[in-house]
Parts: structure tokens; C-alpha cells; sequence
């Protein structure tokens, strides 16, 4: 079965999640976004091998830490999908650091872009990724069928959903991505947002006011 810690990092409180297979003990770190030190304690405390990055999207607290952790463990880094290159190709990259204070970071090509149905594996488990636009538009989703488990990076949050003010951020989409590409893998899945606590699919769907069934 597959495992999952949430690691806190940066000043934004961005939820990098380690995930590992129990029987292989492998494992991927998903949006390492900074305090790189931070989350190789938690690496080295779980007794696991890191085999990828794995990214959801392509903003600075999500990716800041993912180049050099790659390089650190020798492992590649997978995702988002190819619609999110320009956050983290060339220039914009820096003009976030610059916009966030953060030390800058230089410009990064994942080793494979991701996209709606592919399959990422981690030890023996397999991760079904769903391409999930509408805060950014290449963001993706990590879905374990038999964990019923969903990391969803900064499409849903518990009551709310992602920002899309920012550069190619559209709302309906965002709305259309969670109500047609989330819900309906069932109520019981839990989710692990980028920001916050976890919730579940029925909840949100129950409750959240932005893309909840009162919402029309």
C-alpha cells in the first residue's frame, strides 16, 4: 500500500508530500517547494529511497526545491504537465522569486512532462494522473486508486479552491476541473491540498460554497 507524510515547507506553508510504497520502500517527494534540509530529515526518519520529484504545478512553493533535491538523490523530476513550462523555463521563474523575496532559482526542465491518464510508479504502487487546469494549465493531479487517496496541489482546498488571478489562471476552468475531473472518483477519497488540512471529495462537494452542490 502506498504511505504518506505532509512536510510544511516554505513561508507559505506549502504541503510537500513524501509517498512511498510500503513493501519497496520507494519513494517520490511531491512539490518540494524549499527548506530542502526539512525534508531530507523526514527522508532519512522514514528509512526510504526518493526514485522522482513529482511535481502538481509549476509556482514557486511548489518547485522551488525540486531541482536541487533531484540532484541530490541522483532521480528526476516528473510533471507538471507541458502547459506549465513557461512558470518554470526561462525567466519567470526568477521574476517570482523577485516578486516573493526568495534567494533565486534558476530555470528547470522536468525529465518527462505529464499528462491526463498517465501512470507514474512508486515502488510497487502506481499514481493515475488526472491534468486538472484552471489554477494553472498544466496543473496535474495524483490519484492511488487503493488508497483512495488524491494529492491535488492548489486546485481544492478545504472550503475553498486555487487562486486564478495569476498568469493563465480561469476560474470556470478551474470549477469545470474539480466538479468533472475530481468528484466524481467518489465521495471517500481524501485529498492532500497544497496549503492546509486534508478533506475528502463528499465533503467539498457537500459543503465547500465555491464548487459545492449548493453552487448550481
Amino acid at each position: 500500500m502506498i504511505e504518506a507524510r505532509i512536510i510544511p515547507v516554505t513561508p507559505f506553508q506549502q504541503n510537500c508530500t513524501l509517498l512511498w510504497c510500503d513493501k519497496t520502500r520507494k519513494a517520490a517527494v511531491v512539490d518540494p517547494g524549499g527548506d530542502i534540509e526539512r525534508i531530507r530529515a523526514v527522508i532519512d526518519k522514514s528509512n526510504v529511497t526518493v526514485e522522482r520529484i513529482l511535481l502538481t504545478h509549476g509556482h514557486l512553493d511548489h518547485v522551488g526545491g525540486a531541482a536541487p533535491l533531484a540532484e541530490a538523490f541522483a532521480v528526476p523530476i516528473d510533471g507538471p504537465h507541458q502547459e506549465d513550462s513557461f512558470l518554470i523555463e526561462g525567466g519567470y521563474l526568477a521574476r517570482q522569486c523577485a516578486m516573493f523575496g526568495w534567494p533565486p532559482i534558476a530555470g528547470f526542465t522536468p525529465a518527462r512532462w505529464l499528462g491526463d491518464g498517465d501512470e507514474i510508479q512508486v515502488g510497487d504502487e502506481t499514481l493515475q494522473v488526472i491534468h486538472a487546469p484552471g489554477h494553472t494549465p498544466g496543473h496535474v493531479v495524483y490519484f492511488h486508486a487503493g488508497a483512495r487517496l488524491a494529492l491535488v496541489g492548489d486546485v481544492l482546498f478545504a472550503g475553498s479552491v486555487g487562486r486564478t488571478d495569476f498568469p493563465r489562471g480561469d476560474h470556470p476552468t478551474l470549477v469545470h476541473s474539480i466538479r468533472e475531473r475530481l468528484f466524481p472518483l467518489g465521495d471517500d477519497v481524501q485529498f492532500i491540498p497544497g496549503h492546509g488540512p486534508m478533506s475528502s471529495f463528499g465533503e467539498e462537494r457537500s459543503s465547500n460554497p465555491y464548487v459545492g452542490d449548493g453552487l448550481g
